[in-house]
């Protein structure tokens, strides 16, 4: 891990003891949004879902940093009481980037999604991040102009998103377009097709293939090397053809979905939850479990990646 990657941790920033020891020590560690068991699934099982995947980064050999927010402290690494805490309790908000000063000033609890994540993953030091989906341009974006945060913030944050492409209910070649404008490097994981989130494909290619974690880690130091301002790599990993969802099947409910959203004239933040929750009901729970192997995956391959990050630079592979 060169010296270039090392940041001074902001002061309000409460890193648990052990995920600031391997920091320290460099050692692979590899960072986990919450909003995915606070707000993605029902209980009990946003709870057992944390900690299969705090175990499936330590099978890794990578220490997990699941970042929340609790009572206005912004936490990178939670402790088994606060894990449980953000996966069951009431009223936890979602917190993307721009909501984490009012949350912390207003003592606030909250899970936080892709750009909260990444940004106070980055603030203390780790470089590597693993989620299930990216956010993106919103169909219909000529009209409304829906476009999520997670793009812009990841074009000034320099870590690896390990994801499984972007929610299939977005704009998907329009967010392979913003992705290239903002300069966010992508490349797909062992696949040239970018996949699909359910899907192991969206049908939209990438212009780079990844095929080891070496390979991964020998890009991120290249992006240091260039001394580039800071942003993201996009590592876009594709569910396992087994444990995706049927594409006809999926392609059919999300037809079904958008013009029941149209017809029921939902907007702005409420599409997507609106949307995600008809591909769960009309799906009778296969989408979430695409949606789950999708993520088991993303955060498998994380912490090799992390691995690899943290060891000796290997030759070219």
């Amino acid at each position: 891990m060169p010296d270039s990657a090392r940041a001074a941790v902001p002061a309000g920033l409460h890193i648990t003891e052990e995920v600031g020891e391997a920091l320290r020590r460099r050692l692979p560690v590899v960072a986990l949004e919450s909003t995915i068991i606070s707000h993605g699934l029902p209980r009990p099982q946003g709870l057992q879902v944390a900690r299969e995947l705090e175990a499936l980064v330590r099978e890794g050999g990578a220490v997990p940093a699941t970042v929340a927010v609790l009572d206005g402290v912004a936490h990178v690494g939670l402790d088994a009481a606060r894990l449980e805490r953000i996966a069951t309790q009431d009223g936890i908000r979602k917190l993307g980037f721009r909501d984490l000063p009012p949350a912390l000033a207003l003592g606030a609890d909250g899970a936080t999604t892709v750009s909260g994540t990444a940004f106070l993953a980055a603030a203390a030091g780790i470089r590597v991040f693993a989620t299930g989906g990216l956010g993106g341009v919103h169909r219909g974006w000529t009209k409304v102009q829906d476009e999520s945060a997670d793009l812009d913030l990841l074009s000034r944050t320099r870590i690896t998103v390990v994801c499984a492409g972007v929610k299939s209910i977005l704009d998907v070649p329009a967010t392979l377009q913003r992705l290239e404008t903002l300069n966010i490097s992508v490349a797909g994981y062992r696949t040239a097709e970018f996949p699909g989130f359910y899907l192991r494909s969206s049908g939209e290619r990438v212009d780079w293939t990844l095929t080891t974690p070496q390979q991964v880690a020998a890009a991120m130091r290249a992006q240091d090397a260039l001394g580039a301002p800071p942003a993201a790599l996009v590592v876009a990993n594709p569910v396992p053809e087994e444990q995706q969802l049927d594409p006809a099947l999926h392609d059919r409910v999300l037809a079904d979905a958008l013009a029941a959203a149209e017809r029921d004239r939902i907007s702005g933040q409420a599409v997507t939850p609106y949307l995600l929750a008809g591909l769960v009901r009309d799906t009778e729970g296969a989408s979430l479990e695409a949606n789950l192997a999708a993520v088991r995956g993303n955060v498998r391959l994380a912490a090799e990646i992390a691995v690899a990050w943290s060891g000796p630079v290997a030759a070219p592979v």
